[in-house]
């Protein structure tokens, strides 16, 4: 009986190497592809986010969520930093969350002095003398951002984005809801910080430049 066994056994380790090498290659792919990119010097994103009364203030519905449009939402950014969630229930509606930079925050000689992080639906920076910008600055011209895709296309482009890159969003800001009570509201503007401050954004578009 020992020889089949081990034969058996070999194969099973045989397989775990494989497996386990796989498992390698994979992160490596994934880590290759969401390697953060060199950006050009300067503010390469100048402009402030627009946003209007929403055109459309037509209800949609995602599974048991209902999103209703509370303004109607255009930035060109660059990105800061990206995190993928699939655990908590936001993931539903938003699996990738953007911290976007824009104006003077869209600058490396600026970005270069702070350190940049994301994790639990927030983003945060810090700096380790002096602030490169007044910090009020770096609160109007920074956010995180929830993004919503409108479509399955949507949502493969928003994954495939990096650091480094100027992405132009255009969507709705929203609040979503569901029957047993749970409800995330956008922020509607750009001068806040720390909880409900961040915005939840249906994309429509999304291009990277």
């Amino acid at each position: 009986m020992a020889g089949p066994r081990s034969l058996v056994e070999s194969e099973f380790m045989s397989l775990m190497r494989w497996l386990f090498i796989a498992l390698i290659a994979l992160g490596a792919w994934q880590h290759w592809h969401a390697r953060p990119v060199m950006a050009l010097p300067g503010r390469i994103a100048p402009a402030d986010p627009t946003q209007t009364s929403p055109a459309k203030r037509a209800i949609y519905r995602v599974g048991n969520y209902e999103l209703q449009p509370l303004a109607d939402f255009a930035i060109e950014a660059r990105v800061l930093g990206k995190e993928v969630y699939h655990a908590d229930r936001e993931s539903d509606l938003a699996p990738v969350d953007l911290a976007l930079g824009w104006g003077a925050m869209s600058d490396s000689a600026v970005l270069d002095k702070l350190s940049i992080s994301q994790s639990g639906r927030f983003y945060a920076y810090r700096w380790s003398e002096a602030p490169p910008l007044p910090p009020q600055e770096i609160v109007s011209h920074s956010a995180n951002m929830h993004l919503v895709p409108a479509s399955a296309t949507i949502e493969k482009q928003i994954k495939a984005v990096r650091p480094g890159q100027v992405v132009r969003i255009r969507g709705q800001l929203i609040e979503a809801t569901a029957p047993d009570g749970w409800r995330w509201r956008s922020s509607l503007t750009r001068e806040d910080s720390g909880a409900g401050a961040c915005e939840l954004v249906r994309v429509d578009e999304i291009s990277v430049r």
